[in-house]
């Protein structure tokens, strides 16, 4: 293991010189959200894993999670709800993530679905966790080394530390709305903001909420922005580090996104509507603008 812990965000020359520390554990998180058009202005969204591409070819030692099974509450009536701590803990211990472990985040772009691990990692009191700048597909753009070998993964012990403050439920949200100096931010795209499109019942977004779509923190190429740049951008919209902030989107993925960006810029009192509009759009009780 390196002498200092790195930064959330790692190149892939870091993971190439520290890829067999026994400390580091790489977590393949590839998947999809697929949509489609039902009626006009109406889509349809399917989560998926791609357990197929990870068996087909990973980078040496790593373990893969379905991000839509894996680390989630699967009694849970709204979808990809995140786990219980014993869920949550099992699979990262039957994983080989133990506390002491340096996890790094990979999926096809470095993108949503690493940060979701980031966060529920986070949620846990899991901070030794970082993402692959560029996730997968700038590994092997790169020639970095890849296996179709299983993993040969040692059982950790993983010990859940629930940090509360990271997610947020509908109904802590609700008697939120209107509170002084919160910034909610919805991450999806602008025409789901808009309701120009919908996925659900209901179009809109929660009341009060800004836009700032996930799509906003990503340069040509898949790897972020700099994050300088991504600074003047949430200056330009008014967002406050010092304020509290809770993002949303569709299932509390693509906020996760915009709450790794946050985190990595000093904001303090981060949290993810993890029901996000799978859970607001429908319960006709909760209000919309």
């Amino acid at each position: 293991m390196s002498e200092s812990k790195p930064d959330s965000l790692v190149t892939t020359e870091w993971l190439a010189d520290h890829l067999h520390d026994p400390l580091v554990r790489v977590v393949d998180m590839r998947g999809y959200v697929s949509t489609k058009q039902v009626e006009p202005g109406v889509e349809e969204a399917t989560y998926r894993g791609s357990l197929a591409e990870y068996q087909a070819s990973h980078i040496p030692g790593s373990i893969y999670i379905d991000w839509t099974s894996d680390i989630i509450d699967p009694d849970d009536p709204v979808s990809v709800q995140l786990a219980s701590p014993e869920r949550f803990a099992a699979a990262m211990s039957e994983r080989g993530m133990g506390d002491e472990t340096q996890v790094i985040a990979v999926d096809h772009m470095g993108g949503q679905f690493a940060t979701r691990l980031w966060w529920a990692l986070k949620t846990y009191g899991h901070d030794n966790v970082s993402l692959l700048e560029g996730g997968w597909n700038r590994w092997v753009d790169e020639g970095h080394e890849t296996t179709n070998e299983p993993s040969v993964i040692k059982r950790a012990v993983f010990t859940p530390r629930l940090q509360a403050q990271w997610r947020t439920t509908a109904d802590v949200l609700l008697g939120r709305l209107g509170e002084a100096g919160l910034q909610l931010i919805d991450a999806r795209d602008v025409g789901q903001y808009t309701a120009a499109r919908r996925r659900g019942p209901r179009g809109g977004h929660i009341p009060g909420a800004i836009n700032l779509p996930r799509e906003l923190f990503f340069a040509e190429g898949g790897l972020f922005r700099p994050l300088e740049e991504i600074r003047e951008m949430l200056v330009e919209r008014g967002l406050n580090a010092d304020r509290p902030t809770v993002a949303y989107c569709n299932g509390g993925v693509a906020a996760t996104v915009v709450l790794f960006h946050l985190d990595r810029l000093g904001f303090g009192s981060l949290s993810n509507y993890d029901g996000s509009w799978n859970e607001w759009g429908v319960r006709t009780d909760l209000p919309i603008e």
